[in-house]
This record gives C-alpha cells, structure tokens and sequence, in this order.
C-alpha cells in the first residue's frame, strides 16, 4: 500500500523482497509520471535491493501545493522522506525531472548517495519559451488532456507506440490525470534550474543513460552532462525518452550492472 510522509503530502512506496539488510535505491519519476512508471523495473531491482518509490510533489497521489515549485524543494522532498524513513546512505536513480533532482542531490548531499543514475536528463532542460507557455497550457481547463497526445508523441519511438498499446494506455492516463497546477509547477521547476555549475562539481561514481531517438533530452545532452563529472559513465539505449520502459531490459541491465559495482 502507498504510505505518506505526512498526511497528504509525498506518497511513496517501498518494494524490500531483498531483505532488510539489503542497500536502498531511490526512484524518481519523470514530469507527467507516478511510480507506476518504474514498473517494468521494479522487480528486478528489489531482488538485490531495498526500493523507494515516490510520486513527485503535483504529481500521482502525493499533494499538490500552490506552486510554482524550485529545484530546491524537489531536492529537499528527496532528502526529507529520506530523513522520514531513516535512510542515511541510498543509490539513486532518477529519469529527466528525476534526474534533474539527482543532479542536485549528488551536488549537495554527496554523504547521503553511494552511486547515482541520470537517465534522459540534463542539467538545463529546455528554455522559458518552451516550458511558460506548457504550463500555462496545463492550467487551463482540459490543458492536461490536450497535451497529452503530443507528450506521448515524444517520449517513445514510433514501432514502440504501435507494438505496446496496453502499456501506453496506461502511462497515457497517469499523464491525463496528473492535476494541471501540479504539473505547470513542476514545469517551472525545471524552466528556473540550471544546474551546469553545480554538475561540475559532483565527485559521487555517476551512471549517464541517454535515448538515441530521445527529442526532450538528446543523446548529445546526455554526453554533454557526462561530460561535465569527472569518470561519469556514459550509456545509449535504442529508445526515446521513457528509456526504462521502452529498453526494459537493458536499461534494468545497465542500472543493476554499474550499482553492483560499489564495495
């Protein structure tokens, strides 16, 4: 059952078929996502670990308050529910707004994170031409419903949209339902970070995942933040932006591969 932080506040999940003795891995979700998202992934990665799943404030069944949102506090909800459940040292894995948070998490919490994954990320994520005008969009009425078709459009390649009807179905009324203001503040989250300062500065063991066909955040992008922490590993999947579901298994592969590595 999903648990809060506080009433009405951050919901999470944990999935501990590892044991209690086993080390945690955060996950965090994309913009317009849940922890259903983690789904293809989930089972894999509490075989050999404790898994915390969250939805991001504004979206799934955590609260939505007035926005608009920061980087900071997506970071603090992060470091907050690790605090809540007595979490001292976690991975993390985090997927484009996701992963813009573990940027920020690496950079200023190096102590609480043994290994960190960025998956379709950067640490400057489109522009205020872009991400004003979609949250705007989101506020309207029925803003979520008409977006939804061309957010989809670009977070999975063509064959994988016409192959996986069932699957799309369900991500495609996670995003519809995800609450407008929720959704247009975390948009301006992201609009607000630009983190390529504090990137350079992170010394934590870093996996990068980037999308060949990803148009939201580019394979160059990803090389680009790689690019920015010394010994980053780089990694491209055949995919577009959900990477984790679309390239399940290698994706589950890559992450378990490169966390299995720490002592």
């Amino acid at each position: 059952m999903p648990k809060s932080t506080e009433p009405g506040f951050i919901i999470y999940r944990v999935d501990a078929t590892a044991g209690e003795r086993a080390p945690w891995l955060v996950l965090s979700n994309s913009l317009g996502a849940d922890v259903s998202m983690w789904s293809p992934n989930v089972e894999a990665f509490a075989k050999q670990y404790r898994v915390l799943r969250y939805d991001t404030r504004g979206h799934g069944h955590s609260d939505a308050p007035q926005g608009p949102y920061t980087i900071d506090q997506l970071i603090g909800d992060v470091i907050g529910l690790m605090d809540h459940l007595g979490i001292e040292r976690a991975n993390y894995c985090g997927l484009s707004m996701g992963g813009l948070t573990g940027i920020g998490l690496a950079a200023r919490h190096p102590q609480r994170f043994a290994r960190v994954v960025l998956s379709n990320t950067a640490a400057l994520i489109g522009s205020d031409a872009m991400w004003t005008p979609r949250a705007a969009k989101a506020r309207e009425p029925g803003g979520m419903a008409a977006l939804t078709d061309a957010v989809i459009a670009r977070w999975f390649t063509a064959p994988f949209i016409e192959r996986e009807p069932l699957a799309l179905a369900n991500i495609r009324d996670v995003f519809r339902h995800t609450t407008g203001d929720g959704y247009a503040s975390n948009c301006e989250a992201i609009r607000d970070a630009d983190l390529r300062g504090e990137a350079k500065t992170i010394k934590l063991p870093v996996l990068v995942i980037a999308g060949t066909h990803d148009l939201s955040t580019t394979a160059e992008q990803g090389r680009e933040l790689a690019g920015y922490i010394e010994g980053a590993r780089y990694v491209e999947l055949d995919a577009a932006h959900l990477s984790n579901i679309e390239k399940r298994d290698d994706y589950t592969r890559a992450v378990l591969d490169f966390l299995g590595e720490q002592a």
